[in-house]
């Protein structure tokens, strides 16, 4: 029997938090997988760095963006050091609308509405273990999940998936142990139970 002491730390501590943040390699994955499995100290630590990476990859990406102010006082000052010229950050292309907290660790982001069919087309995040509200459709509903796992009902979609629901069948439970961002289109007539 190996009694652990809280300072131990094992040589793979690096790549746990590497495989947390899903920037391991896919060829070392599976190998790390395996030694998780039987190092406690691992897999305590595998546990505790994924709901913190979870939290932290599900921010928008707007958030994590230096502003362009600091983009341009850093090319000034590597231009300064290198003797090369400045190099401008990229100008902004557009206008991305912004994440709205619709619910606690429910983010839209919307990107059409159509009021004559009642359509709207919208991002969709959820933060990792948050819970969609049960609910009706009014007409056909069209997800397509771009990151992380979503559960609808007993389905569990992965990234690439695609979920049509028509009318009048509803969802009695939404929610993402991983936290997820999808596409989604839906009709503004949606029934929440």
């Amino acid at each position: 029997m190996t009694i652990e002491r809280e300072d131990d730390h094992c040589i793979e501590a690096e790549r746990v938090a590497l495989h947390a943040l899903r920037a391991l390699p896919a060829e070392e994955a599976g190998e790390l997988e395996a030694h998780v499995a039987s190092c406690a100290r691992c897999r305590r630590d595998l546990e505790d760095l994924r709901g913190m990476a979870g939290t932290l990859l599900a921010w928008p990406a707007d958030l994590l963006r230096p502003a362009r102010s600091l983009q341009s006082r850093l090319a000034e000052r590597i231009a300064e050091a290198s003797g090369t010229e400045k190099v401008a950050p990229p100008a902004a292309s557009w206008n991305e609308p912004e994440w709205d907290e619709v619910s606690p660790g429910i983010f839209c982001k919307l990107l059409a509405n159509d009021s004559l069919t009642q359509r709207v087309s919208m991002l969709v995040r959820l933060l990792p273990g948050v819970e969609y509200p049960p609910h009706t459709h009014a007409g056909i509903e069209e997800l397509h999940l771009l990151e992380g796992e979503l559960w609808i009902d007993d389905r569990k979609l992965y990234p690439g998936d695609y979920n049509r629901a028509e009318a009048p069948t509803g969802d009695k439970r939404v929610w993402s142990e991983t936290g997820c961002t999808c596409v989604l289109i839906t009709s503004t007539e949606d029934i929440l139970s």
